[in-house]
Parts: C-alpha cells; structure tokens; sequence
C-alpha cells in the first residue's frame, strides 16, 4: 500500500488545477524520507487523497504526479501509458520522417521522462531520479511495445551548462536493451537524412521539436541568402540548401558542431563547399558580417536557452534584443527574419518584447507573418505551461532608417 504524504496549501491548490509537480518548500521538508522512485499518495491535512506521485526527495520537484486517481506503478499500468503515447503518435505528421519523439514526459502522463525514436533504436531520456528504480520495467515494457532493435539510455547530468562550457560531456549514453547501433546512425526528417548519435554528449545532433518548424522553412527559402546563427549540426541549413537557397552561411561556436554540419551536407549530396561554415561567438560574427557590407535575404536565429562561449554568455533574456538588432542591419527590405526560442521560463508574450526592443533599438518594423510551436508529438496538458516552451516567429523587415541628411 502507497505511504501518503501531505502536501501544503499552496500546493494543494495547484494540484487541484491540475499541475503535475509539488516543488520542495517547508511542508515537504517535514515529510518522512522517501527513496526516489518511491509510488505515493498525496493528500491534503485532513487526509484527502489528491493525487499518485512518483517521489525524487532530492531535487527541486520532489514528487511528480502520475494521475489524480489512485493507480496500481506496474507493467500493465506502463504498458496501457505506452500503448496511449504510441497512439497519440498518429496526430503528428511523420511522413517521410523516422525520427520523433515517444513520451514527452508529462503530455503523455509519464512525468520525468522522455523517449525518442530514431529509426529502429530508442533513446531513453531521464529528467527525474525516481525513473532509475523502475529502469528494468521501463525497458522490457518499451520493448514490448515498440518492438525496437536497441534502447540507449542517456543520462541528465545536473551540471549540463557547465560541461558544456568546459567541452566535458562525453559519452553519457548507453546501451540497456537490445542489439547495438552503427554510429553515426542515420534518420529521416522531412526527407532528409541527418547523422545523429545517441551515445557521446549533451545531445543527439537534432531537435526533434523543430521538425515542422524546419519543414516551413523549407518553403520560404528557396533561392534566397541565409543565414542559420547558432547552426549547431546543420539541420536548418541543410534543410535551407536542399530546398534551393542560394547560399547559406552556417555560424556556430563550435567547430566540432559545424563539420558534423558539412557531414549532414554530404550524406544528402549537398556540396558544402558551395556554402559557408562560420566558428565564432555569434555577436562577433555579426559584427564581422555587418562590418563586410554582407546582406542576407533570410536570418533564421535559433539559439539555445544558455549558451556558453570562452567571449560571452548569452540568455535568451537580455541578449535576443541585440541579435535582433544586428541581424536587421543584415537584412534588406522584405528580408525574413526567424527567431526561435525554447527557453521554458520566456513565454511568447516576454519574446515578443525582446524581439520588439531590438526592432526599436534597429530602427526597423517588423511584422509577424506566423507564430509556431512544438509539433503534435511534443504533447502537453493546458495545466502545464511549463510544458508550452517552444516559441517560432517568421516576421518580415520593413523599411531601412533613412540616413541622417
């Protein structure tokens, strides 16, 4: 029988509004210790139930709800939560892509954890020490109902920014179910192939979450300019190329990112000798860019929510503006600017004041042509906003300020 535990006030009410987590503050530090992975029931102080939660005493989220009803943690109960997520699968539009993402986590009631299909192999992602314990379950079940050739398991270490920083990430994936895969192990996105592994660092080498987003860039681009500001591996712009961009410049902070990059060119018969591959903080290579008179029909910026070079430290707060600024001096009239943003804290509205503080600071209109989100199989429930993260905008740049006379 599940231990119970009792959850504040204040948490009592968001778990009546629905939202999964119970973050840890002073009623939490009174509760009994649990083990992570522990199944419990939480309730308010007069003892009534409010939800079944999967406990992690030792992070921020202590416990992370499974449903708001009783439940019974084990395979049958995993196995319907799969065969559910599988289903929900057939909303997303994956023609011509074997590359996607399972379980998000708590979109499909499996708060914590994250599963990715890439081609015949899973890659197993945990946000939450509590899935540790249920590994074994979690790995026959998804072989039962995948019927995949192999499962990695990539760990989360807490620290990601700092080895990041410190190029320290290494090989965190694993082998834990099946028959080992070839890496770089080839996909499909949208038709193209791309080269992703799913052992060595932070990352397999493509955001799943992009793939519709990628998908309209595709239609936009064709013979113009581009340039793709934080490339990583190139997916935009081999996207860009493919779909008869004229030339794409790639900038990047990372070297190493940019030759898998120039690999994801050549296994799609792209030569990437006929495009550019910039390393450098991206603020500097902009500024080299402006400097050299450099014009560019379409500037797609798509960094992530912290980005770490030896020059500067960018946060989606406070460094969008200048991106946005400096790019504009980039673009000619009726050029496309594309910002993207998955920072979870910065939603669509505190975006758009970023974005509008650097059209100012510019001295350009800008106007929203289309505002996009994650695709179907990036699921999440209204009651979790933290769950709503991706922000995607085509705008459209305006005049150019008028030299002073």
């Amino acid at each position: 029988m599940a231990r119970s535990f009792v959850v504040g006030p204040e948490t009592v009410r968001m778990l009546e509004l629905g939202h999964p987590w119970v973050i840890a503050d002073r009623h939490t530090k009174r509760w009994a210790q649990s083990r992570a992975g522990e199944v419990a029931a939480l309730t308010d102080q007069s003892g009534r139930f409010l939800a079944t939660a999967l406990m992690d005493p030792g992070d921020r989220v202590v416990a992370r709800v499974l449903d708001f009803a009783p439940l019974r943690f084990d395979g049958p109960w995993l196995r319907e939560r799969l065969s559910q997520a599988q289903a929900r699968r057939r909303q997303a539009d994956l023609e011509n892509s074997t590359a996607y993402r399972l379980v998000n986590g708590e979109g499909d009631g499996l708060p914590g954890l994250v599963v990715e299909r890439y081609g015949d192999f899973l890659l197993v992602q945990l946000y939450s020490r509590a899935w540790e314990a249920h590994l074994d379950l979690l790995t026959a079940t998804l072989a039962e109902v995948v019927r995949p050739t192999g499962i990695y398991l990539k760990t989360r270490p807490r620290q990601t920014r700092d080895l990041a920083a410190k190029g320290q990430t290494g090989k965190l994936g694993r082998l834990v179910w099946g028959k080992q895969a070839r890496f770089p192990l080839r996909v499909s996105e949208n038709g193209l192939t791309f080269l992703v592994d799913l052992q060595e660092g932070l990352h397999s080498g493509l955001f799943l979450d992009q793939r519709r987003n990628r998908r309209d860039f595709m239609n936009r681009v064709a013979g113009r300019t581009v340039l793709n500001l934080f490339a990583f591996t190139g997916a935009f712009s081999v996207a860009a190329a493919a779909s008869g961009a004229s030339q794409v410049t790639s900038v990047d902070a990372a070297g190493a990112y940019l030759e898998r990059a120039e690999e994801n060119f050549r296994v799609n018969g792209l030569d990437p000798s006929a495009h550019e591959f910039l390393t450098g903080d991206c603020f500097r290579v902009l500024d080299e860019l402006v400097r050299a008179g450099r014009r560019f029909e379409t500037v797609l910026m798509d960094p992530p929510s912290f980005s770490t070079t030896r020059q500067s430290r960018f946060t989606t707060r406070g460094g969008t503006s200048d991106l946005v600024a400096q790019s504009l001096r980039l673009l000619p009239p009726g050029g496309l600017l594309i910002c993207s943003s998955n920072h979870q804290k910065v939603d669509l509205a505190d975006f758009l004041k970023e974005i509008r503080r650097g059209a100012l600071q510019g001295g350009r209109d800008l106007r929203v042509l289309a505002t996009y989100a994650q695709p179907e199989d990036f699921p999440y429930p209204v009651t979790f906003p933290e769950g709503r993260y991706l922000k995607y905008l085509v705008m459209e740049a305006g005049a150019e300020p008028r030299a002073p006379s």
